[in-house]
């Protein structure tokens, strides 16, 4: 928890000097000095898998704790002071419970700038308290259900049609590489609504374990499948690294094929650690929600992480997983403003939004509403309010963008929901 305020030991006024304190108090409900007046806190929570043998994003709730210093000390939210509580949801379905649980009995108003793939076990809980879920990473299905959900990107939906899209240009045939889970379940048939718009055949699919430590099979069958021309796409986040180092170590055969993945399995600092410009990533595909790392839009962010991180190295600023945090507590600034009571509770932020308030989010998305006519509405994905991802690719072992802009998938989502 962060963001408390403290008060200093004072002497005893004397009479005058208590009715002056008093007709402050009074009449503006705010103390000299102090940085959230006296409306009352705003508790949210954000939690994330931390130390587990899967994916981790400890960026995520150190995001938003620094988010709330940086609030907290420039008055923070419309008077309000923010609270955040932070959960280890340990990358399984009883920590994910777990930590809804917590959310509901600490009274938190929402969870924001959250990842968790196990919708279903947190939903319900959050459902049951009337807790919305502000921004969560997009990995889970009941976060484009759910009625309380309010998404600020098209989660893996549209990573996966977006890189389908991207691919198809130059890839002949294309393997994916992705998670034995439920949640990989979903992610070929999302990746070939992509393929097919660009006139190519469906990917073929290989399923990996989530926490191997060896690809080396998955790796060689990829390969094969791809083909000379084609694209190995690998999505297994954080082990994406371990699947790759795998397909490095196979024997040079001759054959030219381009690898490709989705910004949170790939991301700058992982180009780093394989070799830059001459490690496997060069000329690869990569397909992200947001601008580039380095585009001025996210400067405000880059901005609190230099003075109210405190050095955590936790967080990376080219990582989606802080990224996405960042947007969401963007949102929940601007519905906290537009509510402007003294009271801020979990009815009145969903009907804010559900009534339709706008947020600019300054270029990193389009603007972002949740009114049901705001919805792309297919059947799997429903409560997707933005369907724009972007396109990169390495070069000099740099991520750059393959072309200006955002490219809108929602279509695709749209064609793909209707084979």
């Amino acid at each position: 928890m962060t963001g408390r305020r403290r008060f200093s030991s004072f002497r005893p006024f004397q009479s005058g000097a208590l009715l002056v304190l008093a007709t402050l108090l009074s009449g503006c409900g705010l103390l000299p000095g102090d940085a959230a007046g006296s409306r009352a806190p705003v508790t949210v929570m954000t939690w994330a898998p931390i130390d587990t043998n899967a994916t981790n994003v400890p960026g995520m709730p150190a995001m938003a704790q620094a988010y709330a210093r940086w609030v907290n000390a420039t008055g923070g939210i419309d008077g309000h002071e923010l609270r955040v509580l932070t959960c280890n949801e340990r990358n399984d379905s009883a920590g994910a419970a777990e930590c809804a649980r917590r959310a509901v009995k600490q009274k938190a108003v929402a969870v924001v700038g959250s990842y968790s793939q196990f919708g279903r076990q947190f939903m319900a809980p959050l459902e049951a308290a009337g807790i919305p879920y502000i921004g969560g990473y997009g990995i889970s299905e009941e976060e484009f259900t759910s009625f309380l959900s309010y998404p600020v990107n098209g989660g893996q939906a549209t990573l996966l049609a977006g890189s389908g899209r991207q691919v198809a240009r130059t890839c002949d045939r294309t393997a994916l590489v992705r998670p034995d889970t439920i949640g990989g379940d979903n992610l070929p048939d999302l990746i070939d609504a992509g393929l097919s718009q660009g006139g190519r055949g469906p990917v073929s699919d290989i399923r990996a374990a989530e926490d191997a430590t060896d690809y080396t099979r998955q790796a060689r069958t990829a390969r094969d499948r791809a083909q000379d021309g084609g694209c190995v796409t690998a999505v297994l986040g954080d082990r994406t690294e371990t699947f790759l180092d795998s397909y490095r170590r196979l024997p040079d055969d001759g054959r030219s094929i381009r690898v490709s993945s989705v910004l949170g399995s790939v991301d700058q600092s992982l180009i780093d650690r394989t070799g830059g410009k001459d490690g496997i990533f060069e000329n690869a595909y990569l397909t992200g929600w947001y601008p580039v790392a380095n585009d001025r839009a996210w400067g405000p962010m880059r901005g609190v992480i230099d003075k109210y991180a405190f050095g955590n190295n936790d967080i990376d600023p080219a990582d989606p997983g802080p990224q996405t945090t960042w947007i969401a507590y963007t949102v929940l600034k601007k519905v906290i403003e537009a509510i402007g009571t003294d009271e801020i509770t979990p009815e009145r932020i969903t009907d804010t939004l559900d009534r339709g308030v706008e947020v600019d989010t300054g270029g990193l998305t389009p603007t972002l509403r949740w009114r049901y006519e705001d919805m792309l509405g297919t059947p799997n994905f429903p409560r997707i309010v933005n369907g724009d991802v972007t396109f990169q690719v390495v070069k000099q072992g740099r991520l750059v963008s393959q072309r200006k802009g955002f490219v809108d998938v929602g279509g695709t989502l749209l064609d793909g929901s209707s084979r």
